[in-house]
């Protein structure tokens, strides 16, 4: 049976990489972005902005014919806490909470009719491994891991599974996207420059796009997709040793990986 499978944010990093491995291995790729003339070869692109809820309405026939949904677009944010206006903020949860848990609410009627449905949370470690001054971004990707973990014994019953994927450092150049918020005169200056020049080291030395498409598509195809899979910063040994050390240590290391005084 061919499956039909949308991915958010399909024009470019791990969107555009996962949307290419499924159409490889044989899927029908709907993929979605704010110019919907981009090209990616066996991708039919539809025009999504997160940020207008009539777009995302939109969408709603196209939804409940897929089987699969790939919630991969967001936004990048960083910023003191103090000094993340509030408008900001507003867009960012809309953009990588609201809009793919309201895409997840319009998918989920035709894959339970189906006994069949993957809706996958494109999320990040620091909702994991919280980082200074990326609070707003941490809890974006938070909230997003916790509608999937809460929601996915409401639908399992029925053959529709959610799972969330954390990336750690990858290479997609989301680092020139990021918004950063941060006075002239601010007092974390100083610490939150630090804090970006090694988050962008580290990103530009991360695991490419591809490698995340993979882990993606191995939780699409399993039969019982797991809560999360993590991929890229050394997953495997870090959530191993999170799991034994104690939080202030794994936060301790969490900050000392990006230069960070504490």
């Amino acid at each position: 049976m061919e499956r039909t499978a949308l991915v958010t944010g399909a024009s470019s990093g791990i969107g555009k990489a996962t949307a290419q491995l499924l159409a490889a291995r044989g899927y029908r790729v709907l993929g979605t972005s704010r110019r919907p003339d981009v090209v990616v070869e066996e991708v039919e692109f539809l025009r999504l902005d997160l940020t207008d809820a009539g777009s995302i309405e939109a969408l709603g026939e196209r939804l409940r014919t897929v089987d699969i949904l790939v919630n991969n677009a967001g936004e990048s944010q960083s910023g003191p806490f103090e000094e993340l206006p509030g408008e900001a903020l507003r867009r960012l949860f809309q953009v990588n909470v609201l809009g793919p848990v309201r895409l997840s609410q319009l998918a989920v009627p035709g894959m339970r009719a189906r006994g069949y449905g993957r809706i996958v949370m494109v999320g990040s470690m620091l909702a994991s491994f919280p980082l200074a001054y990326r609070s707003s971004y941490v809890a974006s990707k938070a909230a997003i891991k916790g509608f999937a973990a809460g929601a996915r014994h409401e639908f399992s019953p029925f053959g529709v599974w959610l799972t969330t994927v954390e990336p750690g450092s990858i290479r997609t150049g989301i680092n020139e996207r990021r918004t950063n918020y941060v006075a002239p005169d601010s007092p974390h200056r100083r610490d939150f420059e630090t804090m970006l020049a090694a988050l962008d080291r580290n990103e530009r030395a991360g695991l490419t796009p591809d490698k995340v498409a993979e882990v993606i598509v191995k939780a699409i195809e399993s039969p019982r997709p797991k809560r999360m899979y993590a991929v890229g910063s050394n997953a495997p040994l870090v959530f191993a040793l999170r799991r034994v050390m104690p939080s202030g240590l794994a936060e301790k290391l969490t900050h000392r990986r990006h230069q960070l005084p504490r």
